[in-house]
C-alpha cells in the first residue's frame, strides 16, 4: 500500500457511530460537488460505512467531472456517479430526487474579479437546488466566513453570534444561506447549515501552509495570529450524521476543532520537528476568525484525529516529499479577498 492509498484508507474510515447512524437514515444519499477536495473522501467513507452496516443504500456524487480519472476511481469503489454542471438547469432537472443531499457545491477562490460567478454558485444555484430536492433532506456547507472577526481571547462565534461577513465571498456565503432559508421554510425542507471553519488534509490546509514555510525558512504572517481546525476525515463524518439532525428551519451547526490555536505556536512546534527556527513578520492582531463548535462536538463527539497528531503527520507527510496540492487556504486574508 503506497502514502496516498494509506492515507486515504486513514481518512475514509468510517467510526462505529457513522454505521450506527447511517443504519437509522432512510433512503440513499447524493452528493452535490463531489469533485473537490473534500467530497471524494466523504463519499469513499460514506460507502464504507455503508458496506460495513450491510445496508442496501446507495451513494451517488454529482460534479461537472471535467478532467482527471476522479469518475473512474469514485465508480470503482462502488459509488455511483453523474456528470453534470449544476449551474445548467435542464441537467440539475435530470438528477434524480434522492431523500438524502450532501451539497458541497460552491466557490471561493478567484472570486476577486469573478465575483458574479461566485454569486451565481453560493447564492443562485442553492435556490435551485432547493427547489429540485424540496422533498429531500438537505446538509448544506457553509463557512465560518460568515462571521464577523472576533476576540481572541474573550470569545469566539458560537451559532448565535450575527453574522457579519467580509468581502464577496463571505457575503455570497450568507446569501447560500439566506436562500436555504427561504425555501425550506416556504417547502417545509428539512435543512442543516454546515459552517466549516478549515478541514485538514495532508495536502493541503492551514498547517501544511505553516508547516512549508518553516521547513523553507519562509517568513510566517502573523497578522491573522489565530485558527481553529479539524482533520477532514472527522468534517466529514460530522457532515454525513447531520443529515439525522436537519430540521426547518435550518438548524445552524459550527463544524470546527475544539483548540482555538496560536500560529506562532504551530509555527514552533514544526521548527522542533523540522530542526529549523521559524521566522515572523507582523504582530498578532487581537481578532481573529475563529468559531465555536462546541454544539456539533455535543452532538457528534470530540475530534477523533487530535492536534498534535495532524501536526505530526504534516510534518512526516512534508519531510517525506507527499504530494501536495497547489491550493492556498489564504486563512490570514483579513479583508474577504479571495
Amino acid at each position: 500500500m503506497n502514502v496516498l492509498t494509506e492515507l486515504e484508507d486513514f481518512m475514509t474510515k468510517p467510526s462505529s457511530e457513522l454505521i450506527n447512524d447511517l443504519a437509522l437514515l432512510e433512503g440513499d444519499i447524493l452528493i452535490l460537488g463531489v469533485g473537490g477536495k473534500m467530497g471524494p473522501t466523504l463519499a469513499k467513507m460514506t460507502k464504507r460505512a455503508i458496506v460495513q452496516a450491510g445496508l442496501d443504500k446507495k451513494v451517488i456524487g454529482v460534479s461537472r467531472f471535467s478532467s482527471g480519472s476522479l469518475q473512474q476511481e469514485l465508480e470503482s469503489f462502488g459509488i455511483e456517479t453523474i456528470a453534470v454542471d449544476l449551474l445548467n438547469d435542464a441537467q440539475l432537472q435530470s438528477l434524480p430526487k434522492v431523500k438524502n443531499v450532501i451539497f458541497m457545491a460552491g466557490n471561493k477562490f478567484g472570486t476577486a474579479g469573478n465575483e458574479h460567478f461566485t454569486w451565481a454558485m453560493n447564492a443562485y444555484l442553492p435556490g435551485r437546488i432547493a427547489d429540485k430536492f424540496k422533498n429531500s433532506r438537505i446538509v448544506a456547507f457553509s463557512s465560518g466566513n460568515v462571521y464577523p472577526l472576533t476576540d481572541v481571547v474573550n470569545g469566539n462565534c458560537s451559532e448565535e453570534t450575527e453574522p457579519s461577513p467580509i468581502g464577496e465571498y463571505a457575503q455570497s456565503c450568507l446569501g447560500r444561506e439566506r436562500v436555504l432559508t427561504n425555501f425550506s421554510r416556504n417547502n417545509d425542507t428539512p435543512m442543516l447549515l454546515f459552517r466549516l471553519n478549515y478541514a485538514i488534509d495532508m495536502r493541503y490546509g492551514v498547517l501544511l501552509e505553516i508547516a512549508r514555510h518553516v521547513l523553507e525558512e519562509k517568513a510566517i504572517d502573523l497578522t491573522m495570529g489565530s485558527v481553529n481546525v479539524i482533520w477532514q476525515g472527522d468534517a466529514n463524518e460530522y457532515a454525513v450524521r447531520s443529515l439525522l439532525h436537519c430540521d426547518t428551519p435550518p438548524r445552524i451547526l459550527n463544524v470546527t476543532g475544539p483548540e482555538t490555536i496560536s500560529v506562532r505556536w504551530l509555527a514552533e512546534e514544526f521548527g522542533v520537528r523540522f530542526d529549523k527556527k521559524p521566522h515572523f513578520i507582523n504582530e498578532e492582531q487581537p481578532t481573529a476568525l475563529l468559531n465555536n463548535a462546541s454544539k456539533a462536538h455535543q452532538l457528534f463527539g470530540y475530534p477523533r484525529v487530535t492536534l498534535q497528531q495532524m501536526i505530526d503527520m504534516t510534518a512526516e507527510w512534508l519531510a517525506n516529499d507527499g504530494e501536495t496540492y497547489n491550493k492556498p487556504t489564504h486563512f490570514q486574508e483579513r479583508k474577504g479577498a479571495f
